[in-house]
């Protein structure tokens, strides 16, 4: 390369010392000019769309927003700035040569990220909404154009020998199978906006240590320069699994560590079951080391894969404990990058990464070698279990992957929901992309909560541990198929309802878009379905696109309801919390489709409409009071025959007999008037009579409180006095929110009628 060629390019790039500038410029998606308050150019900036931000004592501040191709590339190039890159571009206007013999045959670099060991290469392409890429074009001619730019940046650098990684980092745009293939053959690398994001969290809870986690990830496996890897360690066995305990400096552990964080940066190594780092956790860790000199006895826990690491090995000390079965020696770590997993420990370890004692310091670490990843999910699992609770999303999360090969139908089941949840909420062709939580990030819809409702359907049938004892309307057995009919037909179906309801869909806080909604929607879609093949209308899901077409005649009255859904209506279904609450947003569908479309059988609508209106409630609580007293006029007489004056010390278990006891002197000490002080025997509740008859059973109360016909029941008294436990639990939750159904009305009609009538 020509001096003045080099010259030229070097003028289009910035080093350390202007990049702090250029970040506070790049970080905004505004552009933004300041004149005095006179001048004539306020004016002329307004005509093309600036605004004024704010009129100082002698200034104006003029803003714009850039176009979403700018803002994007600025988000990119700002976070390798920010993550220590010490040579940048300067502007969109830096172009490589990538042919020697024609030097004017130029590609354009939309970043350029150069430090110590790297250079990164990163084309950026956005779309203000959701869309589908199509990248062929520019990937094919990358193949033939990166050994030229690589060579470019070398005449440039001539001392200088990089890793290189060509970037592809899209918003908006989604990429296909074919696109992956083509940036495989070129060692490239694709970063959505999602893993853009995630290195910008990490960053902001980590700081410049956020690198170890990038450079892990854009060269797996690649040698890392200049590390000292030879350690002392003790070998051992644990569980099948041959394991290292070795002290280390942190910031070793650092550069060939890795985490598998549950996020899109790593969704290609799943199963990964990491929670993001917590900066405030960090912070305290960080104080703790060097403000307060503390420090970590328990061990971190790593995995090492040896795949990886063909050269990790351990040499034996001629010393050893005649009879250990541990033995001490000196252990090689592999010199490459991602090639220890960190289990955990990754705050006690990232908690030294800004430390004075970094290299000073070292940690205990107990390695593991070629631990499968399902067997780190499991130990992760089990470090977690008695520490901080894992969340119900990142369990269901790593459901998907860990249970999804299981030879028992129900861990199959368990992750054939979760996965359909996560693909719901990570797919771009999916109305509701992003509005999933997944992981440990929080989000509108719970991945639980498509999980109970896909439990509640007909899709998946029935299952036992090693049984299929019913066949669901999209699974038969097989998993794969019915999860790529499944999600299929779930996306079809929210984007015809996203599509004619687009305003509504985008609106905060909205009606649809939350746990209830979505739970209603899938099982008035199973209502339609079960319908449908009871008419013959389909006869098998072959094609899912059929199966949507037929529902969308359905799907449009509740289209209709939402578009003329009343604020009352809409309020009431917002504030009804828990299960109720998702009950009664499906049966408000129900009862709004069977207006239209009153052919379709709503099993259990009717029954609902009953507990709405609280029928059976009164009923119910007439005859369980009846019941109750009752039981304390029978059961008292009962043992006042059986032990006389003493009945209550004799008949009466000690528990029962000291609360109520207690109870009444409580009471008692508030009451003036001496008639109106309470007797232990009121201050019993109803469940406390079962206890007392299954104490006197067989000598006073099996002949009288065995329910007709159950006479030869086995389990004993125990068994013969369930009827009591059910009578308690409906009694309770009658005090409250509760609805009784009609077979519990009916049951509690049998008692009475035997009890007393």
């Amino acid at each position: 390369m020509k001096e003045e060629a080099k010259i030229a390019l070097f003028n289009k790039l910035i080093m350390e010392s202007d990049i702090a500038k250029a970040i506070s410029i790049r970080k905004s998606d505004l552009y933004k000019e300041s004149f005095p308050n006179n001048s004539p150019y306020i004016e002329e900036r307004k005509k093309h769309g600036w605004e004024i931000d704010s009129i100082l004592k002698t200034v104006t501040r003029l803003t714009k927003p850039k176009p979403n191709d700018v803002s994007f590339e600025d988000k990119t190039w700002t976070l390798f700035a920010l993550l220590g890159f010490k040579i940048m571009n300067k502007d969109r206007h830096l172009h490589l040569p990538y042919d020697k013999s024609n030097p004017s045959l130029t590609q354009q670099i939309d970043v350029f990220a150069k430090d110590d060991e790297t250079v990164l290469l990163i084309e950026c392409r956005s779309a203000t909404s959701n869309k589908i890429g199509d990248f062929k074009k520019e990937l094919e001619a990358m193949k033939s154009k990166k050994q030229g730019l690589i060579n470019s940046v070398r005449a440039l650098f001539p001392n200088f020998s990089p890793k290189f990684k060509y970037i592809l980092a899209t918003r908006n745009l989604s990429i296909s199978d074919a696109d992956k293939a083509r940036l495989l053959s070129i060692k490239g690398i694709h970063f959505s906006e999602e893993i853009i994001d995630y290195y910008y969290s990490l960053f902001s809870q980590i700081g410049l240590s956020a690198r170890y986690q990038l450079l892990g990830s854009l060269f797996a496996g690649e040698p890392i320069p200049d590390l000292d890897n030879i350690i002392p360690a003790i070998e051992g066995k644990m569980g099948g699994y041959t394991y290292y305990s070795f002290s280390i400096e942190p910031e070793k552990l650092l550069k060939i560590g890795y985490i598998l964080h549950r996020n899109k940066a790593n969704e290609d190594m799943m199963p990964t079951y990491q929670r993001i780092i917590k900066k405030a956790r960090l912070k305290e860790i960080h104080n703790f080391i060097d403000e307060e000199k503390g420090f970590f006895p328990n061990s971190i826990i790593v995995n090492i894969l040896s795949d990886r690491n063909k050269n990790i090995k351990f040499e034996r000390s001629s010393l050893q404990a005649p009879n250990s079965l541990s033995r001490i020696g000196i252990l090689h770590l592999p010199k490459k990058y991602q090639s220890a997993y960190i289990i955990d420990g990754q705050h006690r370890l990232y908690g030294y990464s800004n430390s004075m004692y970094k290299s000073s310091n070292t940690i205990p670490v107990v390695a593991f070698v070629d631990l499968e990843k399902t067997e780190q999910v499991k130990m992760f699992m089990q470090i977690n279990e008695n520490q901080k609770p894992v969340s119900k999303d990142l369990r269901n999360t790593l459901d998907s992957d860990l249970l999804w090969d299981s030879e028992s139908f129900l861990d199959q089941m368990r992750a054939l929901k979760s996965r359909i949840a996560i693909t719901l909420g990570e797919s771009r062709r999916s109305p509701l992309f992003g509005k999933i939580s997944i992981g440990e990030d929080k989000k509108i819809i719970s991945t639980q909560q498509i999980s109970i409702a896909l439990s509640k359907s007909d899709f998946l049938g029935k299952v036992k541990k090693f049984e299929i004892e019913k066949i669901g309307t999209f699974y038969a057995g097989d998993i794969e198929k019915a999860f790529t009919k499944i999600t299929d037909l779930l996306i079809r179906t929210f984007d015809y309802i996203k599509n004619h309801l687009e305003e509504l869909w985008e609106k905060e806080n909205n009606i649809i878009v939350l746990n209830k909604g979505i739970y209603g929607i899938i099982l008035i879609l199973n209502d339609i379905i079960n319908y449908l093949f009871e008419e013959k209308v389909i006869s098998d899901i072959t094609s899912t696109k059929q199966v949507h077409e037929e529902t969308q005649v359905y799907l449009n009255t509740l289209i209709h309801f939402f578009k003329d859904i009343s604020e009352e209506k809409e309020n009431e279904l917002k504030n009804a919390y828990g299960a109720g609450g998702d009950a009664k947003y499906w049966r408000t569908l129900q009862k709004a489709m069977k207006e239209i479309h009153s052919e379709i059988n709503y099993e259990g609508l009717e029954e609902f409409l009953k507990k709405e209106d609280k029928e059976n409630n009164e009923e119910a609580f007439k005859y369980i009071r009846e019941i109750e007293l009752y039981l304390k006029a029978s059961v008292r007489e009962r043992l006042e025959t059986e032990f006389g004056k003493g009945w209550f010390k004799k008949g009466v278990p000690i528990k029962i007999y000291t609360d109520a006891t207690t109870i009444a002197a409580q009471k008692n000490r508030e009451i003036e008037n001496e008639e109106d002080e309470k007797d232990p025997w009121d201050c019993l509740h109803l469940i406390n009579y079962r206890d007392i008859i299954v104490q006197n059973w067989q000598k006073i109360f099996e002949k009288n409180y065995t329910i007709p016909g159950e006479e030869k029941i086995s389990g004993g008294k125990e068994a013969k006095t369930k009827w009591l436990v059910e009578l308690n639990r409906i009694r309770n939750e009658n005090d409250h929110t509760y609805y009784v159904t009609s077979d519990e009305l009916s049951f509690i009609e049998k008692i009475y009628d035997w009890l007393i009538k």
